[in-house]
C-alpha cells in the first residue's frame, strides 16, 4: 500500500485533472466554483440561513432577540410533540431551487453541502442527541424515488458531527405504517389527520429508546405533522425527549 503523503498526492492530482475535465458547479445556479459541493458569492448572499435569534423550541426566526428562551407566537398557542427544532435554511424561492432538484431530480450530490450546513444548525442538538434517525418513506414512495432524502441528509449530519462514534445512525428506527400521500396543498389540521398513527417505531430498536434523546432529521418543516406524528410514535415508545433537524423550514409571516 503506498503511504499516505503519496496516497494525499495522488487524490490532489487527480482531482486536479477532474476539475479540469469536469470543473465543480454551483449548487444554486450551476455557475462554476472554487470547490464541489460550493455556493458561488451571489447565491451565497441569496439564501436566507437561520441564526439567533430564533424561538427556542421550534427554531422560526425571531424579528429581534428576546433571549435565549424566547418562544415564537405559535408555540406560545400551542406547543409541539418534540423538544427542538432546528433548520439551516428558510424555505423561499431561492432554497427550493435546491431542495426540489434534492429531492425529486435525483441530485444526491446536494446531501453533501446540506448535511453541513444542518450540522452547524443543530449543533446544540446533535450534543445531546443518543440517536440520530431519518423521517422514513412508505415504501411504495421509496421504491417510486429510490432515494430516502432524509436518511441521505442524516448520514452526512452524523459524519460531520463532533460527536465521533459516540453518536449513531438508526436508519430503520421508524416505519411509515401506511400510505399517506402527499401532504402538499393540506392545511395543518389536515396535515396532522393525514399522518396520524401513520409511524411506529420498529422492534429492533424498541430497547434502545427508551430513557433517550432522539434526533430526526427530513429535508423541509412545514407546519411540523409529520415529525410530531414521529415524535407521538418515538415518545410512546419512551423516548426521554425528540428534537428536530431539517435542511429547510417554511417561516409564516408575523401577525
Amino acid at each position: 500500500m503506498l503511504p499516505r503523503a503519496v496516497r494525499g498526492a495522488v487524490a490532489g492530482a487527480g482531482r486536479v485533472v477532474l476539475d479540469a475535465v469536469l470543473p465543480p458547479l454551483c449548487l444554486g445556479c450551476n455557475e462554476i466554483v472554487s470547490a464541489p459541493g460550493a455556493l458561488c458569492a451571489s447565491c451565497w448572499q441569496g439564501f436566507s440561513f437561520i441564526s439567533v435569534p430564533h424561538c427556542a423550541c421550534c427554531g422560526s426566526p425571531l424579528a429581534e432577540d428576546l433571549g435565549p428562551d424566547a418562544l415564537c407566537a405559535g408555540c406560545l398557542v400551542r406547543r409541539p410533540r418534540y423538544h427542538r427544532a432546528r433548520a439551516a435554511l428558510v424555505y423561499d424561492d431561492q432554497s427550493r431551487r435546491l431542495v426540489l432538484p434534492f429531492k425529486h431530480g435525483d441530485r444526491t450530490d446536494i446531501a453533501r453541502a446540506c448535511g453541513g450546513w444542518m450540522a452547524r444548525a443543530g449543533a446544540d442538538l446533535l450534543a445531546s442527541a443518543d440517536l440520530v434517525a431519518p423521517v422514513p418513506l412508505h415504501w411504495r414512495r421509496l421504491f417510486m424515488r429510490r432515494y430516502n432524502q432524509a436518511m441521505l441528509l442524516a448520514r452526512i449530519v452524523v459524519r460531520t458531527a463532533a460527536r465521533g462514534e459516540d453518536l449513531r445512525l438508526a436508519p430503520d428506527l421508524l416505519r411509515r405504517q401506511r400510505w399517506t400521500g402527499s401532504q402538499a396543498g393540506l392545511r395543518a389540521q389536515e396535515r396532522r389527520r393525514n399522518v396520524r398513527e401513520a409511524f411506529d417505531v420498529h422492534p429492533k430498536w424498541r430497547p434502545m429508546v427508551a430513557g433517550k434523546t432522539i434526533l430526526l432529521v427530513d429535508d423541509v418543516l412545514t407546519t411540523g405533522a409529520t415529525v410530531e406524528a414521529c415524535a407521538r410514535a418515538l415518545q410512546r415508545a419512551g423516548a426521554k425527549g425528540v428534537d428536530v433537524l431539517t435542511l429547510a423550514r417554511v417561516v409564516r409571516p408575523a401577525l
